[in-house]
């Protein structure tokens, strides 16, 4: 069974694993067909992940078909379509009693902490795995998990119908962002430096786009919104100048949410935000989002056609990390 490690930064591996056990009363062997390739993989490979351990197996965005199943497992069965929830929590902590387990003081991520699904075949507990309809093609199942990052947001958000929304940053988050916002009725302004990126968010709804290259970010917003400001600013980008924008964007009682992070501290203004009475929120993985997203692409309610940009087998894993880095895809797959 072949394996994607990163033994140490700036060292990946495809490496050769024993084949794994069959599965205990209540878990579930995944054959995998798809793993996404995200920053958060990459920054792994390159030794930027501040949670990460080493050796690991990377990947989080994963989806596969169910190969056996253990005998206290109800409700999956051979041949299922899968995608994995590729967080574990302790369920006794104070997040996780409120709710928002995404938190949790002793998370862990599959893929960060420990071993992810960028492997020929996985073992895992029944209720990290959510199935989704056949009809569903595995290049758009293994966009649920992103997927479920802009439902967090919009969430955090609060966006509902009549919102508008700025979302800073047109790649794979933020185009999810988009498409979250977008079909809970908002109109949605996303800006970004690429023209390429821009039309594309276009393409999938946006009703403005902003290339902060050539035009003033905070001038824009404010015209295209009358002098109010944005109800709801997302950060997608995670840079201190865009967290300060997205702060500036708001209209009195609008929220921020932020979803990147820099760990430099950034220069913002108390005064913007107490005067606007201003909601300032992270936003980090989900909580409960996969049956929604789920149910939005079994009923194809939202439009995620051209997301995947290019498909490598997992022996080109070194391609795909460099052709991620170049910035010229949105989501890379990688085929197993």
């Amino acid at each position: 069974m072949k394996q994607v490690l990163v033994k140490n930064p700036q060292d990946i591996q495809i490496v050769e694993a024993e084949e794994i056990d069959k599965p205990q009363r209540n878990e579930v062997k995944v054959k995998v067909i798809y793993a996404g390739l995200c920053g958060s993989d990459v920054h792994i490979f390159e030794g930027h992940n501040p949670f990460a351990t080493y050796p690991r197996i990377i990947g989080h965005e994963v989806m596969g078909v169910v190969e056996e199943v253990g005998e206290d497992v109800s409700d999956l069965e051979s041949g299922d379509q899968v995608i994995l929830e590729p967080i574990k929590t302790c369920g006794e902590c104070r997040p996780c009693r409120i709710g928002r387990p995404n938190i949790c003081e002793n998370l862990q991520v599959y893929g960060v902490h420990r071993d992810g699904g960028m492997q020929e075949y996985f073992v895992i507990e029944s209720d990290k795995l959510h199935k989704i309809s056949s009809e569903v093609t595995p290049e758009k199942a293994v966009l649920a998990e992103p997927l479920t990052i802009g439902a967090q947001a919009s969430l955090r958000g609060e966006v509902g119908e009549g919102d508008t929304v700025l979302i800073q940053g047109a790649g794979t988050i933020g185009l999810c962002c988009l498409l979250i916002a977008k079909h809970k009725g908002a109109t949605v302004i996303v800006s970004d430096l690429d023209d390429d990126k821009l039309q594309f968010a276009e393409d999938k709804g946006a009703d403005y786009t902003i290339n902060i290259g050539e035009n003033n970010l905070l001038d824009e917003v404010f015209k295209i919104t009358e002098d109010k400001g944005v109800n709801v600013s997302m950060d997608a980008v995670g840079l201190n100048a865009t967290f300060e924008s997205a702060v500036k964007s708001c209209a009195p009682a609008g929220k921020v949410v932020v979803l990147g992070f820099e760990e430099k501290p950034a220069q913002v203004s108390q005064v913007d935000i107490t005067k606007g009475e201003l909601d300032v929120r992270g936003s980090r993985l989900q909580t409960d989002q996969f049956p929604y997203i789920i149910s939005l692409l079994e009923k194809n309610l939202i439009d995620v056609d051209g997301i995947v940009t290019h498909i490598k087998d997992k022996e080109e894993i070194n391609d795909a990390l460099e052709l991620f880095k170049d910035n010229s895809s949105r989501k890379i797959l990688i085929k197993f």
